[in-house]
């Protein structure tokens, strides 16, 4: 009934397992893929014919998560996985990403790539093995793709690379780099390093290229046996319609590209387009000579060919600069002054408002992932609306672009910030992208960084971010610092990179071409950092280094520690008493399991009322103390006061004046405030408290000679 074919090989010290034949025969390409004991189906379907009217290749990645992989119910009302999730969303994107660039030319059919996690082992990321699994299936299913890849997680630890280190050694290493290419060059990274050197870096892109070889040779060989027969695709030859186009527009598109502003350039090649457009538009009862698909092909291409040209031939850009400069840069702080923290940030035409808000533990974010529930203190929203590129469009949740550019910012920050011990606050940082002409995702980087410190966040470097770009034509290449937007869509790469002054923190590839070399990737490292550094001193301008104290509206936290058998009394009976304190005092209030309470308001004040309040619930009194009480009930043998807490004690009669009292309620009466000394404890264990030790005006101790006058005149009274 199957035609079952399976390849095995060990890597990185566990069995990788590809299987094919069993499972989902109707997709056009499906994998099982195991590592250790994760797996995952991969599977692809490609529609038999072009989608009409697409000037680009339709292809959708979806990667998701069964909850039921990790013998887990999800959770909610509904118990049923619904929309995906932030890891769901990036994973989808770092598979999207390498395999993009290997169809063929001209392939316009809807392509749909769906990836399942169906059994986690909680070792074995599965983001790796979905992007071999990807791989795989799309060699078996026929369609003109030119792989296979393989890909790699490389850690960094105790000085050596580590392949594919498991999820619990992850902590310990200062690298989380994954990289995916074909068995010649690198088509994607993506990382997050703690200030690692670029020649660590490229080190780290190197070694996880090779040690994917392996996973490429075994496609190869399951392919062999169980791959479907290719389809027929022909590229289309245009180069006639290119002649013909050249001929009308190429002297309007490259004086068009000789305008620096972005709007004025877009609306000359979008003339240009317009009198192409008109050219091709055939009269009425005439038959097309090309479809406005081809037109609007090949315009686009003969765009890319005129800025790459002259990129090449002339080692001038778009906007006139050189292919390190960048662009100018505007640093501002607090421009937002009842913010916690606030920046904006400008390079040429890209700008982001960027501002830091600081939470308490009740701001933690809960994260539900098939490893377990674990809480996120730091926030990073990446916010695109249409306006910044004088569009219009729809407004709603984030797309995918969003999160993954918001990502790439939180990972090339998170390295510098403070632990929750050493600035005990939840940090949420967003970045309101107000105009774009070139890596918005590198503005948000620089922003952050100023409006965290501008918050009195303690960073411990500030961090810069440069997006760098390629043009590439056979052996010729140029690297090019600080992208334009154009520079980016008509070039062959995308390479962001974000650190300190002392190293990088961060590292994004991408790749339109078959891979770049270790040379090119030398090249932009380099030039990265000078750019790097360059940008750290603009910004230095505005702020170099955290504030030292906390803005006027930001929460103050405070930290104390109480013995874990008395949180119970803190908390009280379904949360009664900390609700009292929290009412009370205008304090919020945080208590972990280890007995670490976190006290935030913006009031001094309230912190101090509700420490001392939280300290009379945990604390035990001590012989000798004065405290402050209040009188809650009378007898004929003294008064009763509450001093410490929920702790009573009882003035005996005899202790609540150095005169003779006849009558408890000529001194006392209930609700009455009274300074107490704790005189000790009975053989009962009742507690022994004095009022007349105690001047009740100051709440200090009298001295000890008008003290002994006052025994013996009250011993003599007796008698």
């Amino acid at each position: 009934m199957f035609n079952q074919h399976k390849v095995e090989i060990e890597w990185g010290g566990r069995p990788l397992v590809l299987e094919t034949g069993k499972i989902a025969r109707q997709a056009d390409g499906a994998v099982m893929a195991t590592y250790g004991e994760t797996m995952v189906l991969a599977t692809v379907v490609s529609a038999k014919e072009p989608k009409p009217g697409f000037d680009f290749f339709p292809l959708t990645v979806n990667y998701q998560e069964k909850t039921y992989a990790a013998g887990k119910i999800p959770g909610g009302y509904f118990k049923r996985e619904g929309r995906p999730s932030e890891k769901e969303t990036l994973v989808s994107r770092l598979i999207d990403r390498p395999i993009r660039p290997l169809f063929a030319d001209g392939y316009k059919n809807d392509t749909q790539v769906v990836v399942t996690v169906v059994q986690h082992d909680l070792e074995n990321d599965p983001d790796i093995l979905s992007i071999v699994a990807t791989s795989a299936a799309l060699t078996l299913s026929g369609v003109p793709f030119m792989g296979p890849i393989g890909g790699a997680r490389v850690g960094y630890i105790n000085g050596e690379y580590v392949l594919n280190p498991h999820i619990d050694e992850m902590p310990e290493s200062k690298l989380d780099l994954v990289v995916a290419g074909t068995s010649e060059a690198v088509l994607m990274v993506e990382s997050e390093a703690q200030e690692l050197s670029e020649d660590v870096m490229l080190g780290a892109v190197v070694f996880g290229q090779k040690a994917f070889q392996p996973v490429i040779d075994a496609i190869i060989k399951l392919a062999e046996v169980a791959a479907k027969e290719p389809r027929d695709h022909q590229v289309a030859d245009l180069s006639a319609l290119e002649a013909e186009i050249l001929a009308i527009a190429e002297t309007d598109l490259r004086e068009a590209y000789k305008i620096t502003d972005k709007q004025a350039r877009y609306a000359a090649v979008d003339a240009a387009k317009a009198k192409v457009k008109a050219a091709f538009t055939p009269d009425e009862g005439e038959e097309a000579k090309w479809s406005s698909e081809q037109v609007a092909t090949v315009f686009k291409e003969l765009q890319a060919k005129i800025v790459r040209w002259n990129i090449l031939d002339t080692g001038s850009r778009i906007d006139g600069r050189d292919l390190k400069t960048v662009r100018q840069i505007v640093s501002e702080v607090g421009i937002l002054p009842r913010t916690h923290g606030s920046a904006l940030f400008t390079r040429g035409e890209t700008q982001a408002i960027v501002v830091a808000t600081l939470g308490t533990g009740e701001d933690e974010q809960y994260v539900d992932a098939l490893t377990g529930m674990y809480k996120e203190t730091f926030l990073l929203h990446y916010n695109f609306p249409p306006y910044s590129v004088g569009e219009t469009g729809r407004m709603g949740s984030p797309g995918r672009r969003e999160i993954g550019h918001g990502k790439l910012a939180w990972r090339a920050i998170r390295p510098m910030l403070p632990s929750t011990e050493q600035f005990p606050y939840t940090l949420r940082v967003v970045s309101e992208i107000t105009e774009s002409n070139g890596s918005s995702s590198m503005a948000t980087v620089c922003g952050t960084s100023l409006a965290l410190m501008d918050a009195g966040v303690p960073l411990q470097k500030p961090v810069a971010g440069i997006a760098m770009g390629l043009i590439k034509e056979g052996e010729r290449f140029a690297v090019l610092s600080d992208i334009l937007g154009d520079e980016d869509h008509l070039g062959d790469m995308d390479f962001k990179v974000a650190g300190t002054a002392n190293g990088i923190t961060s590292l994004q590839m991408d790749i339109k071409i078959d891979g770049i070399t270790e040379e090119i990737m030398q090249v932009a490292l380099g030039q990265a950092r000078d750019g790097r550094l360059h940008i750290l001193g603009e910004m230095g301008k505005a702020l170099s280094e955290s504030r030292g104290q906390l803005g006027e509206f930001a929460p103050r936290i405070e930290v104390m520690n109480i013995p874990t058998d008395k949180i119970r009394d803190v908390i009280g009976s379904g949360g009664k008493v900390i609700r009292e304190i929290v009412e009370k005092t205008g304090a919020k209030i945080n208590i972990e399991d280890d007995g670490t309470v976190k006290i935030a308001s913006s009031s001094a004040k309230e912190i101090e009322a509700a420490k001392k309040w939280i300290h009379t619930i945990v604390a035990e009194p001590e012989v000798g103390e004065i405290y402050e009480g209040t009188v809650v009930k009378t007898a004929d043998f003294g008064a009763f006061v509450n001093f410490f807490g929920p702790r009573d004690g009882l003035v005996h009669i005899s202790q609540l004046s150095d005169q003779r009292v006849a009558k408890t309620t000529d001194v006392v009466k209930e609700g009455d405030k009274v300074w107490v000394k704790l005189m000790g404890f009975d053989e009962r264990g009742k507690v022994r408290l004095s009022m007349k030790v105690v001047d009740q005006a100051t709440g200090k101790e009298l001295p000890k000679e008008k003290k002994q006058d006052e025994e013996k005149k009250a011993e003599g009274e007796d008698a």
